[in-house]
């Protein structure tokens, strides 16, 4: 067990929070910090529980423990228009597949329930959802669509296999002109309680590694080309496009989400988004 005075930072691995870590030294810092790499699932879990005190999850994920966590704010994952990771591949446009079948991956709630709201509240269908393995051909063998995310999503995107290609992220900007927001950073509620000071040092580091990173992302492009493949000008089109900021703009977005994820039933509560603040909380404008 950790003594009281150290804090655990969470890290998710998704390709597209790397510009945001990169720069990241959890050593580094004045107030004894450790950053745990986990799966999505254990990540959430931790910081719900508050064995992980601080660091990034899905949007979903945060909703869901939104009464005992805090956003930091200036952080995030977001796209105002196309995110190029999260893409639906079918065989007929979105908009036919209506009763359908899609297969998704239990890996991803916040896209998977943006596919929910789009299909249903954009689209006016009601297909089936099915869980399966995030591998293109099989899905498709048994369904009329399916969603891939990540580095699935985008090495089946550079394969042509037929397959019409939806980008969420465009299809929620053309229904509502908002910007989506697939990951935040936030804090536990207790531990921005008793370790102020820890939290205000890992906050302000998170935000200079993100600034450090999209000033110069050629590192990062580098580890992408070497760890995933493709090439160095699809990475840096990728990295561009995304948004790591958390101002308004963003925050209108994801309350959006989050109001109509409750409608449909995929939140049991409505979430009040509160940002984390050195002095004071401060209740996101709804």
């Amino acid at each position: 067990m950790k003594d009281q005075q150290h804090t655990v930072i969470g890290k998710i691995s998704y390709t597209n929070s790397w510009p945001v870590f990169h720069n990241f030294n959890p050593s580094a810092l004045k107030h004894p910090a450790e950053m745990v790499s986990e799966v999505p699932a254990i990540l959430n879990q931790g910081m719900s529980r508050g064995t992980i005190q601080v660091g990034a999850l899905s949007s979903f994920a945060y909703a869901e423990a939104s009464d005992r966590l805090l956003l930091l704010p200036d952080l995030s994952v977001s796209a105002d228009g196309p995110v190029k990771s999260i893409l639906l591949f079918s065989r007929v446009p979105a908009e036919q597949i209506g009763s359908g079948r899609i297969a998704v991956t239990n890996t991803s709630a916040t896209s998977v329930n943006l596919l929910k709201i789009l299909m249903e509240k954009a689209i006016g269908g009601k297909p089936e959802y099915i869980t399966a393995e995030p591998e293109l051909d099989s899905m498709m063998d048994q369904a009329d669509a399916c969603l891939l995310i990540g580095d699935h999503a985008i090495k089946a995107a550079w394969q042509d296999q037929g397959y019409l290609v939806t980008d969420l992220g465009q299809v929620w900007k053309d229904w509502t002109g908002h910007s989506m927001t697939f990951a935040v950073w936030a804090v536990n509620r207790e531990a921005a309680k008793d370790k102020p000071e820890a939290i205000a040092e890992i906050a302000a580091a998170f935000v200079d590694s993100k600034q450090r990173g999209v000033r110069n992302p050629a590192p990062i492009i580098r580890e992408a080309c070497s760890r995933i493949g493709g090439t160095s000008e699809y990475w840096d089109g990728y990295f561009s496009n995304l948004c790591y900021d958390f101002g308004e703009r963003q925050q209108e977005g994801l309350n959006l989400y989050f109001r109509y994820a409750y409608e449909m039933g995929l939140l049991p509560q409505e979430v009040k988004m509160e940002l984390w603040s050195r002095n004071l909380l401060t209740r996101v404008k709804e």
